[in-house]
């Protein structure tokens, strides 16, 4: 309860004053990420520079002593006591605390603490980098099992891991570890951290006035004319308020009517099947037993008129029934509310084919998958009526169908390659009933339509229908 009272009272705050914390936090969160980046990317620099100079330093005094390891797994006698003067007594022996040479199998060949000459210990990524001839450096926490002498004094120490090399090849013989006190570099690293700290403060600091400065211009600027934008906005939402209302009924209206259309339509489609076909049907079957007693009985004229004369009958009634039935079909409108889009195109495409026998080229994309219903029937009609004009004056030559979705519209395209006609001269479409159909079916949704056609060059109908209509409820 108490963190929602806090947001309520954020939200009712001015812009600019929303702005001025929301940027106070940003600033202090991104200061402090940006500043831990720099100072861990400083520190690391400083160690790998530091490790860098140290190593090449320290190197140029041991590896001529450890030429030896690139035919042997010890050093000499001679070679030890060199090195154990010159960590000892000499300038280089005071800034090292502790000095190792490893081999690849991780053994300690030589040490400055002799405990731990000839042992073997896990070989860590610093080690495995050295050995691939790269310098690697950390300050150590000394908690290693190799480190067990160095904590006894210590409990952080700059660690360098440095490739001993053959001299005049790249070949690593040998990988040096010596330890070297991190008080100084401690201190070079914090004096570098504080004075980026300092500065990343000081710029960011002057970033957040800045914006701050301009943002509260720019807020007296938007509420000046918040203020004159109000009332011109509330003289028009009354505007548009009257507009969308009347405008839904409309569209509702015109759903509506498309709806209880189909209704009657597939009605209609009951009543042929259910009565002419019916008595056709039952017209044939007598016809086909007056056949087979005419058959059976005495060669007669009449009868012989009969046989002649009764199959053309009967073929003129399967005419006539297959005729009605194909009406009945086209009338009636299938089941489409379970169907996807692109399934009610592929139905209504495929009835075309199987009842005129010709071919229609189907090409979809990016069609929703579900629609709707009004949606779905007003494509299946406008699909339908545009193939069958198609077939009865282009002889359905390259009939095709295109359809595909854009800015929440399907786009629907249904063109032929006939004759065509001269669509540039004025023509009354509502003398063409299937044409003006089309257009009030289209229209009714809040959709556009366009016929194109031109002589001996085809015709297309175009068609454009809103995805989501006002809702008919």
């Amino acid at each position: 309860m108490q963190f929602q009272k806090r947001v309520q009272q954020f939200r009712h705050l001015s812009l600019f004053q929303r702005f001025s914390i929301t940027g106070f936090v940003i600033m202090i969160l991104g200061t402090l990420g940006i500043g831990w980046w720099m100072g861990a990317q400083i520190k690391a620099r400083v160690v790998r520079e530091s490790a860098s100079t140290s190593a090449l330093y320290t190197i140029s005094f041991i590896a001529p002593n450890l030429q030896e390891l690139s035919n042997s797994k010890t050093l000499t006698q001679e070679h030890i006591w060199v090195l154990n003067h010159l960590l000892t007594q000499t300038d280089l022996g005071r800034e090292i605390v502790t000095f190792k040479v490893w081999d690849q199998k991780g053994r300690v060949i030589y040490s400055s603490s002799p405990s731990l000459i000839g042992r073997s210990f896990p070989i860590d990524d610093d080690l495995r980098a050295a050995w691939q001839g790269r310098i690697a450096a950390n300050i150590s926490n000394l908690q290693s099992p190799e480190n067990v002498v160095e904590r006894k004094n210590y409990s952080r120490l700059l660690q360098v891991y440095s490739p001993v090399r053959l001299i005049g090849t790249d070949q690593i013989i040998a990988v040096a570890e010596f330890y070297q006190t991190v008080d100084a570099l401690q201190a070079d690293i914090n004096t570098a951290q504080w004075q980026t700290w300092l500065v990343l403060g000081l710029t960011m600091l002057f970033i957040y006035l800045a914006l701050v400065g301009f943002v509260r211009w720019t807020s007296n600027t938007i509420e000046r004319q918040q203020s004159v934008l109000t009332q011109q906005v509330m003289r028009l939402s009354d505007l548009l308020t009257q507009n969308g209302e009347l405008r839904e009924r409309i569209q509702r209206a015109a759903a509506n009517a498309s709806t209880v259309n189909e209704r009657f339509l597939r009605r209609i489609s009951a009543e042929l099947h259910d009565g002419p076909v019916q008595e056709l049907g039952a017209a044939l079957l007598r016809m086909d037993r007056v056949i087979g007693q005419t058959q059976n009985s005495q060669a007669l004229k009449p009868e012989k008129i009969c046989q002649e004369q009764l199959p053309v009958i009967q073929t003129s009634m399967q005419t006539a029934i297959k005729e009605v039935r194909a009406l009945a079909s086209g009338l009636g409108l299938p089941e489409l509310e379970g169907l996807r889009f692109d399934e009610v195109l592929k139905k209504v495409v495929h009835s075309h084919e199987r009842r005129t026998g010709t071919k229609v080229k189907l090409v979809t994309s990016d069609l929703p998958e579900q629609t709707e219903l009004s949606v779905k029937i007003t494509a299946y009609r406008i699909v339908q009526e545009a193939l069958n004009n198609a077939f009865r004056h282009a002889r359905g030559i390259d009939q095709a169908v295109k359809a595909n979705c854009e800015a929440g519209q399907v786009i629907i395209e249904v063109s032929d390659k006939g004759p065509g006609f001269d669509a540039s001269r004025k023509i009354d479409w509502e003398d063409h009933l299937g044409i003006a159909g089309m257009r009030e079916r289209v229209e009714s949704m809040g959709g556009s339509f366009s016929v194109e056609s031109r002589i001996d060059q085809g015709c297309s109908v175009k068609v454009s229908l809103p995805l989501k209509p006002v809702s008919t409820d």
